[in-house]
């Protein structure tokens, strides 16, 4: 293995067939396009012809070395070897809403910490028109290639924030005028929310939900109303349909 190989761990490969078609198809650095040797597929086919366009490398490698490069996740048969997923910062959030003439709709993530919820919340926010998504620094899962293979793409396509405190962060937000939403057992009904402003919509942990001084700067509470013996959802669905009801405010049917 190269010296550029070993330097690379799986933090750095998109691996599945859609996450790497979208992949080579963004704006994003790529190194290295790895396609497992001996396997017949179109998909594949497809994405070798449309990296070697872009003059990137194309390696046929065996099986064993794409397991190995990928700590033996379901690679599909391809890895794009990447740089660094980059982050974004509020003002590029911003500038997302402005460039579509809408007014903001963020998702606060409050220490997510398993990179598929976060990889299937990134999904329904390209879905859904979602202008950025704000992360922790610490605590919380950050933009690793599980995350890319759950989004199935979709982290090409909506910004990331990373910031050091959450509850700033938040406070920063309503001075720029958005109406800070957050999720508890208690609060008003989510099929009542009016999304039509600018809004960030806070998701909590896993396990913990919101923590409790972020709480305290939310302007209000949002419900989802369970009928069943579990009275949780997981954080990606609840993060769904939570998302689409901002959608279906801010996109009524015949407007």
């Amino acid at each position: 293995m190269s010296n550029n190989e070993q330097d690379q761990t799986a933090a750095d490969f998109v691996i599945g067939r859609h996450p790497a078609m979208a992949a080579i198809k963004s704006d994003q650095q790529i190194n290295k396009v790895f396609i497992q040797s001996g396997l017949q597929a179109d998909v594949l086919n497809d994405i070798a012809k449309i990296a070697k366009k872009r003059n990137l490398i194309v390696q046929y490698v065996p099986k064993q070395k794409l397991d190995r490069l990928t700590d033996n996740a379901n690679h599909q048969g391809v890895a794009v070897g990447v740089a660094a997923f980059e982050y974004a910062t509020i003002d590029d959030l911003f500038a997302v809403a402005k460039a579509k003439d809408e007014a903001p709709f963020f998702l606060i993530l409050d220490n997510i910490e398993d990179p598929h919820n976060l990889g299937s919340i990134m999904r329904t926010a390209d879905a859904a028109g979602v202008h950025g998504i704000i992360i922790p620094k610490r605590r919380a899962v950050g933009l690793t290639s599980t995350v890319a293979k759950t989004s199935t793409g979709a982290i090409e396509h909506v910004k990331v924030a990373r910031v050091t405190n959450l509850v700033q962060t938040v406070k920063q937000l309503q001075e720029a005028g958005l109406w800070i939403f957050g999720t508890d057992m208690n609060g008003t009904d989510y099929r009542q929310w009016d999304a039509s402003g600018a809004v960030g919509l806070i998701i909590g942990n896993e396990g913990k939900g919101i923590s409790p001084l972020l709480k305290k700067n939310v302007d209000e509470m949002l419900t989802i109303p369970m009928i069943g013996h579990v009275q949780s959802l997981n954080a990606s669905v609840a993060a769904s349909l939570l998302i689409y009801q901002g959608y279906t405010s801010r996109h009524p049917l015949g407007k």
